[in-house]
């Protein structure tokens, strides 16, 4: 007899793990649903015991939130972002178990594989917005340091600073730059920087961040003034103004505000022994430069100085320039004859033989103007003559020559008024009279010549009689106003001052005064007493016999 014993299961069989401990990588970043490892466990029960349900144990919220496991297959995937800088490893407790209750557990450890995905942080540590042209070189402007969260090449960083700067970007220690300067500065040819320091990792790809400094050039007194010209060269007319502005001068400093700021000074020195002060003057904060005096050409042609333009650094810097004045010449002198001599007591004359030919020398005016230029061309005319006819004047030589044959009706003394005049804007003359003799001995001419001399002096006797005749009759004629007046004024005070008196006249009777000649108005012998005080309007005197009103004189 065959029998079949059919043997039940029973759960006594635990679920177990192929492996205690599972590794797996995952890398930063992946996207959810990604399967990161898959964990197997066997059941040695049959049928529903052997049904395996997959779970995590964990009890921190971090892992459950990243990581999901499939309850029938045991595939863990993810749920939610992975990031190599919050978590670089991740250790997961896993549970199998039947449906029996019976379990098995295991721990699955996932490496998080880091990918380049920060960019260097560059953080200023000491900045410095300003710094001064003067600097030496290798001068800290500000420290810098660098942080790269990623790992290996993905944190490896290079820094460096745009080209063309007068700065260097230096690693100092690790992830640590100074910025440096690597050459001169110079405010005026630049005022300001703006820096961009760029720092880059060596991942794959790439990546970078920079940022820009700022940096300002403060100044420094290194610039002194500039005057726009090398030298200057201005123009004045002679009898000016005093306190005329010639010109000016201008000066420009490349430094910044008070260092810039330009004060012109006149230097100290002299022209012919005077000090330049009294001849210019300059405008500390224009320029503009005044004549002090009014110049005459004729003294003074030209003269020179120094115009110092200084700065308001400390210590001030300064420049001088040279300014050359020029004193154009204006037609302020008539012309000056120096022959012939005109002389106030004797009278010269030129002799011109009666046998003269035409064209004949008689003599030469000569004329000078100490002006200048067009100012000093003279011209000689004839104004007056004799004889216009016999003479004429040489326009640019001031030769006088005769015209004609000379005759024996001619006379002998020839009288001309010749006039110089110069070529000025208006122009100015003088004027010479010429004597000239027509005879052929000089006893002829001599006779004729000293009557004119006789008359000559016999009309300067009778103006100098007229005149002092005139001024001892208007003396005499002011004396005798004088005395009219002086006296009228005296009768008046007299005349005032008896009426203002109120005095009254007390009488005794004296021994030797009388009335002698018996007719006055006296009936007794009187005594009169004169009684003067400091004042000279009060006067009075008294009589015996009554009251008189008497008139004083004073002397």
């Amino acid at each position: 007899m065959l029998i079949i014993i059919t043997v039940l299961d029973a759960n006594d069989n635990a679920p177990v793990f192929s492996q205690q401990t599972y590794k797996a990588t995952v890398t930063e970043n992946s996207p959810k649903g990604t399967v990161v490892a898959t964990v197997t466990a066997s059941d040695a029960d049959q049928g529903s015991n052997s049904r395996i349900t997959y779970s995590i144990t964990n009890t921190l919220d971090d892992v459950r939130k990243v990581f999901h496991v499939n309850e029938e297959n045991g595939e863990i995937s993810l749920i939610g972002n992975i990031d190599f800088e919050d978590a670089r490893h991740f250790q997961i407790n896993l549970r199998a178990s039947d449906e029996g209750g019976l379990s098995d557990s295991c721990k699955l450890v996932i490496d998080v594989q880091d990918v380049n995905d920060n960019k260097p942080q560059i953080n200023i540590m000491s900045k410095s917005n300003v710094i001064s042209e003067d600097a030496s070189l290798n001068t800290v402007v500000t420290v810098i340091n660098i942080d790269d969260k990623d790992t290996e090449e993905n944190g490896k960083v290079q820094c460096f600073i745009s080209d063309n700067v007068p700065f260097v970007l230096k690693l100092s220690t690790n992830n640590f730059y100074s910025l440096l300067t690597d050459s001169g500065l110079d405010r005026e040819r630049s005022s300001e920087y703006n820096i961009t320091v760029t720092c880059s990792d060596e991942g794959v790809p790439s990546l970078s961040s920079s940022v820009t400094l700022t940096l300002q050039i403060s100044d420094v007194n290194d610039n002194p003034p500039v005057f726009e010209r090398s030298s200057y060269e201005a123009h004045i007319v002679e009898n000016n103004t005093p306190g005329l502005s010639i010109f000016t001068v201008k000066a420009t400093d490349a430094d910044w505000n008070q260092n810039a700021r330009v004060s012109y000074i006149l230097e100290d020195s002299s022209i012919n022994g005077v000090p330049v002060s009294s001849y210019v003057s300059v405008s500390a904060d224009s320029g503009a430069i005044h004549a002090v005096r009014s110049f005459d050409f004729e003294q003074i042609k030209d003269f020179q100085f120094l115009v110092k333009a200084q700065d308001g650094g400390s210590p001030p810097l300064s420049s001088n320039v040279t300014v050359k004045i020029l004193i154009q010449d204006q037609n302020d002198n008539p012309p000056q004859v120096l022959y012939p001599v005109q002389t106030g007591g004797s009278v010269v004359a030129e002799m011109v033989p009666r046998s003269a030919d035409v064209g004949y020398l008689v003599t030469k005016v000569v004329a000078v103007d100490v002006d200048s230029g067009q100012n000093a061309w003279l011209s000689y005319k004839l104004q007056k003559a004799t004889d216009r006819a016999l003479f004429e004047v040489g326009l640019q030589n001031g030769e006088i020559r005769t015209v004609r044959q000379v005759t024996d009706k001619d006379a002998i003394k020839q009288r001309l008024a010749v006039i110089v005049e110069d070529n000025g804007q208006p122009s100015r003359s003088a004027t010479v009279i010429v004597n000239v003799a027509v005879a052929d001995s000089f006893p002829e001419v001599l006779s004729e010549f000293t009557d004119l001399i006789h008359d000559k002096e016999y009309n300067d006797n009778l103006t100098f009689y007229l005149v002092l005749a005139l001024a001892v009759v208007s003396f005499l004629f002011i004396t005798c106003v004088v005395v009219i007046i002086s006296v009228k004024i005296y009768r008046w005070r007299q005349s005032r001052i008896l009426y203002q008196s109120n005095l009254p006249v007390i009488p005794y009777y004296p021994p030797r005064y009388s009335d002698t000649l018996g007719t006055g108005t006296l009936q007794h012998v009187y005594n009169y007493e004169v009684c003067r005080t400091t004042d000279s309007r009060k006067k009075y005197f008294t009589a015996t016999g009554g009251l008189i009103w008497c008139q004083f004189i004073t002397l």
